[in-house]
């Protein structure tokens, strides 16, 4: 097996555990810009084009703002990520709220932001018009599931009929038609019918369903669709030995298929965007923990101040996140470990049978691709806290950019006029 090397030194988080215990988050700012460059580029042959961070993968402000500084928009799900994308600066189409039984208030404040509203199913015509008082945004986007098996190069990587997401494309046709009479002047598509794929031709056959069903909506009901957005669903290496998705090669691969499908349709004037949250920023951040058991029974336990509540993708997916052991790089893997965390839970467990370096109580580990998806997933089971975030600058410097959960926080709902246990919340744990 091939080798990951961490954006960051033994020494350079030592220093920082030194200030901020660990466990911790950390991500890195050069990566972060570098990705979202790399994006922008692969796509730059489409005026408009814009990146729709996906706000679920890292909903930190700071990094947020980072994105934004770079030109990316906001893909939120709720009302609370939209208030996040607000505070960040985001305003109007740059926002896109991507959502699924969406409360009416959640519409209100998309439409309040001046937010581009996809909406996921037929029904939602309806509600949309109810939650804004029959005042309806002149651009909607429509939310696709084209059903059957979605093919790429490597196989069947989506099941579309098995996602709650998205609409029949008669029912997208229906939903377009109503909104016409509704005074909806202009349309977006919309399709997220994988995940994690490894492939670079994902992108390009999604998005020839979305582009042939732009045409079919000029050409049936003169509606004008002015935005075609490819959602998220492009991978990354978790393995050492996984090939990284070349972004540059999909871009071309959409480029291709746009010329194909869309110019000779006089719909060259389509923009396209993205919602990629994994591919920006799993690479760019890791879960720091320290090694303080080690246990011999069956197996060789490694216990680490970490826990499935800061990283639960293995828990819950059997998910690979590679492990450096810190100062012990280039160094042979001559040990088989199990990597576990302190949960009441069997599956709380960072890697199983994993071989790694000699190890010892104290040493730091570093998890590799956690910086989406890591610590927006976090959760208090047996009264765990969430750990801090850092952000690593380009001058080698670290900001706290979010702090670690104490126990007054955990205890802070309980906070409220009447309560018998108020006092907790102003506890020192």
């Amino acid at each position: 097996m091939g080798e990951k090397h961490p954006f960051v030194t033994k020494g350079q988080l030592e220093r920082a555990a030194a200030t901020w215990p660990t466990p911790f988050h950390v991500y890195s700012e050069k990566l972060i810009r570098e990705r979202a460059r790399a994006l922008e580029a692969a796509f730059s042959w489409n005026p408009g084009f814009t990146e729709y961070f996906a706000v679920k993968a890292t909903p930190n402000p700071t990094i947020v703002s980072i994105l934004a500084e770079e030109g990316c928009g906001c893909d939120c799900a709720t009302a609370t990520e939209l208030t996040l994308a607000s505070a960040c600066g985001m305003r109007g189409e740059r926002i896109m709220l991507s959502s699924n039984d969406t409360p009416d208030e959640d519409y209100r404040r998309a439409y309040d932001l001046g937010a581009i509203i996809n909406l996921d199913s037929l029904d939602m015509v309806g509600c949309l018009s109810r939650a804004l008082g029959g005042t309806l945004p002149s651009t909607v986007c429509l939310r696709v599931n084209p059903g059957g098996n979605f093919t790429a190069s490597n196989g069947i990587i989506g099941e579309p009929e098995d996602s709650k997401f998205g609409m029949t494309i008669d029912q997208v046709m229906e939903a377009a038609r109503r909104l016409s009479s509704m005074g909806v002047s202009e349309f977006g598509l919309h399709a997220f019918l994988a995940s994690n794929t490894q492939v670079e031709d994902y992108y390009p056959r999604l998005a020839r369903v979305l582009f042939e069903l732009a045409v079919r909506l000029r050409r049936e009901l003169g509606v004008h669709v002015r935005l075609v957005d490819l959602s998220g669903g492009i991978g990354v290496d978790y393995r050492p030995d996984d090939a990284p998705v070349d972004i540059a090669a999909v871009g071309a691969g959409v480029r291709a298929v746009f010329e194909e499908v869309l110019v000779p349709a006089g719909m060259g004037d389509v923009t396209l965007a993205a919602e990629l949250g994994r591919w920006m920023l799993a690479p760019a951040g890791g879960l720091v923990t320290r090694v303080i058991h080690e246990k011999v029974t069956y197996r060789d336990y490694l216990g680490v101040d970490a826990c499935a509540s800061n990283l639960m993708r293995p828990a819950i997916y059997d998910a690979y996140h590679h492990i450096t052991v810190m100062g012990h790089e280039g160094e042979p893997a001559a040990k088989r470990y199990n990597v576990v965390g302190r949960l009441c839970e069997n599956s709380d467990q960072f890697a199983r049978d994993r071989m790694l370096p000699e190890v010892h109580i104290g040493d730091l580990l570093f998890i590799h691709d956690a910086g989406a998806h890591g610590y927006s997933m976090g959760y208090n089971y047996n009264g765990t806290l969430r750990s801090a975030e850092l952000l690593l600058h380009e001058d080698g410097t670290f900001e706290l950019i979010r702090r670690a959960e104490t126990p007054a926080d955990y205890f802070a709902t309980l906070d409220f006029p009447g309560s018998r246990f108020s006092a907790l919340a102003h506890s020192e744990g």
